[in-house]
């Protein structure tokens, strides 16, 4: 889910364009959520407590055990003033009762009857054991499809293995950093179950960051090992000398695509010249790495859920890249969690014999990672991979070739379809589920998909931090409801003042977030950490909203002064030292404003030191020290800037 609603973007083709993830619509502010009659939240589950500073690692203690998974009882819907009504809402308060819950969590009430409250405790021990079960139970489907190859569950397996074993040859130890920086390819889910079972952590790097960005997440996180597509090996020459990276393996576009791979990298490297020359000496070739793993035996590594799965890097509530540190149990948390919540889908439409996803949105994203990659295998779906995100065309001829079941989404790509005249012409007939996260959906977009799709578009909402699925719309429902929906299974929300205390339904406050599914903390910075987590085991989110009577929670405003750029965060901190370091600058400040297709974009302002300086010169500065979707369109140069009496910029009256 980026960073506040989770995030994507879509796109297919051979000889796929990576040069932007950018296409955005804003976000519309909705009606006023009604206020109802006040209820206050108390504490009830024992949970995790919040990390403690001096550690080298910020990670809170055990977590609540999960409680006793109620059985479905009846309906869940707001109870009403008829007697059936009435009996639903007796099941909702057994529900609760059966859970250990406390009766004032109002989102319960409206819970599918086919939903419980609370997960069930999670037989396996890591997530590699949940996908290595699912490659043996559904041995012969389809798992991936990727350009019109498809891998079955099986072969996923044996190339991870084999992966695995290559990497378990270069003589890492458990725990061990790997990074991936792929897009949408066969390559990344095996290398992704290959440095899971093999009980290392994957740090998810975006193909698209430049060198600088770069440089500080592999030199944060301490990776030792790097996957990465040529397209982008030019970024890691200009950094890897001063990271602590030891082994290289560069994929290619066409690796696993047998003979057409040959047409497929010539088109890509020759007819688009989308690879920059690049040298990178001692590396292994993707294909070189699997043939060398095969002839070697894998040793699955006895992983804990208490092991380190993922650093999954974000900007948190605070603007500092920093990796949030999400162990086995936390992801085998929120795979469960969905699971249990997708049931929603097949309420009123039979759930097909095979599920197929179709997933635009980059599996280097959490959004994705989980959704997709991770709960898709877990169901023995056939995950459509789209590389490019920006050829909707392509896309849609993609989609015209399969019957897609579950479509998670973002506001800015249902509404780049929906104005496509092919796109218009599919059979939306097979279509369960459309999930929308990254950046507010909008009612206009949502109510003409649901008018040509036959199919709501149920919004969801997370962060990195919160693995990353934290609330969702029932996916039974029958309307849009422009609002982030209900709590998850095992999940609280609570809304709360600056000082940490509960306020009541209907007045707005910080959305805050208890779970299992919330991070062990920030990696290598327990002070960080302690910003954001509570003493009673609370995540702060950065997000002000206000919950209704019926539990259902609705964003209306960030506490940060974070930019959102198609569902990306983007922070003025970050782009504000960025640009004081272009000579000519004096003083610089970054907000966001309204675009059409963004959402939000950048803009700067500038207090010149070199008369000289202009935009043209600090737009290429940018473009070399950000990626595409930080970068300001739009420069204003002024002669002072508005401060606080101790020389505080303001933000606030710069934005008017």
């Amino acid at each position: 889910m980026a960073d506040q609603p989770m995030n994507g973007k879509a796109g297919n083709g051979a000889a796929a364009d990576f040069s932007s993830n950018e296409a955005a619509a804003a976000p519309e502010s909705g009606e006023a959520a009604p206020k109802p009659k006040t209820a206050r939240r108390k504490a009830a589950a024992k949970t995790a407590k919040p990390a403690q500073a001096g550690t080298d690692e910020a990670m809170p203690a055990e977590p609540a055990k999960p409680a006793r998974r109620a059985k479905p009882t009846g309906s869940a819907k707001p109870a009403g003033s008829t007697p059936k009504a009435a009996k639903r809402e007796a099941k909702v308060e057994e529900k609760k009762a059966a859970a250990g819950m406390s009766s004032d969590r109002p989102w319960l009430k409206s819970y599918p009857s086919v939903i419980p409250p609370e997960i069930a405790p999670i037989k396996e021990s890591s997530i590699g054991e949940v996908l290595v079960n699912a490659c043996k139970q559904y041995a012969g489907r389809p798992a991936f499809t990727c350009m019109d190859k498809s891998m079955t569950f099986a072969e996923v397996e044996r190339a991870s293995a084999a992966f695995g074993a290559y990497l378990q040859s270069k003589g890492l130890q458990k725990g061990a950093r790997v990074a991936l920086m792929m897009p949408n390819v066969l390559q990344y889910p095996v290398a992704l179950m290959a440095i899971l079972r093999a009980g290392y952590t994957v740090v998810n790097v975006n193909p698209l960051y430049t060198p600088r960005e770069l440089e500080h997440q592999l030199k944060d996180s301490g990776a030792e090992a790097i996957v990465i597509l040529e397209n982008f090996a030019a970024t890691l020459e200009a950094v890897v000398a001063r990271t602590g990276i030891k082994h290289v393996v560069v994929a290619t576009m066409g690796d696993m695509l047998g003979f057409k791979g040959f047409i497929v990298n010539f088109v890509v490297r020759r007819v688009k010249k989308m690879v920059p020359a690049w040298s990178l000496p001692g590396h292994v070739s993707f294909k070189e790495a699997l043939k060398s793993g095969a002839t070697r035996t894998f040793k699955p590594a006895k992983v804990s859920p208490d092991d380190i799965a993922f650093l999954q890097y974000t900007g948190g509530t605070t603007g500092v890249s920093k990796g949030a540190t999400l162990l086995h149990r936390n992801i085998l948390a929120n795979i469960a969690q969905n699971a249990a919540w997708v049931e929603g889908a097949f309420i009123k439409k039979p759930r097909p014999a095979n599920l197929v996803y179709v997933c635009p949105l980059p599996l280097y994203h959490v959004y994705a990672l989980t959704v997709n990659a991770l709960m898709g295998m877990q169901q023995g779906a056939q995950n459509i991979l789209i590389p490019n995100p920006r050829d909707i065309p392509a896309f849609v001829k993609e989609l015209a070739k399969y019957k897609i079941n579950v479509f998670p989404g973002l506001n800015t790509l249902f509404n780049a379809l929906l104005n496509n005249e092919d796109f218009q012409k599919l059979d939306f007939s097979p279509l369960r589920l459309t999930f929308g996260g990254g950046m507010a959906v909008q009612r206009a977009v949502a109510d003409r998909w649901q008018k040509l799709t036959g199919c709501i578009i149920s919004e969801g909402y997370g962060l990195s931090e919160t693995s990353p699925v934290a609330t969702a719309n029932r996916f039974d429902a029958d309307a849009f409801t422009a609002t982030i929906g209900l709590p998850m299974p095992s999940t609280e929300i609570a809304i709360r003042d600056d000082e940490g205390k509960d306020l009541p339904l209907g007045e707005v406050g910080e959305i805050c977030i208890r779970g299992p599914q919330v991070m062990a903390g920030y990696w290598n910075r327990p002070d960080e950490t302690a910003k954001v987590m509570t003493r009673d085991g609370f995540f702060r989110s950065g997000d002000m909203g206000v919950m209704d009577e019926n539990g259902y929670t609705k964003i209306v405003d960030r506490k940060k002064d974070m930019i959102l750029v198609s569902g990306f965060n983007v922070y003025p901190t970050e782009l504000e030292d960025v640009v004081a370091q272009l000579p000519g600058v004096l003083e610089v400040a970054a907000i966001g404003v309204p675009d059409e297709k963004s959402g939000e974009v950048p803009k700067l302002f500038i207090v010149k030191k070199d008369p000289e300086l202009s935009e043209a010169a600090v737009m290429e500065y940018c473009k070399a020290n950000l990626t595409a979707y930080k970068r300001p369109k739009f420069i204003e140069f002024r002669k002072d800037l508005p401060k606080t009496n101790v020389g505080k910029i303001l933000r606030r009256e710069l934005r008017g």
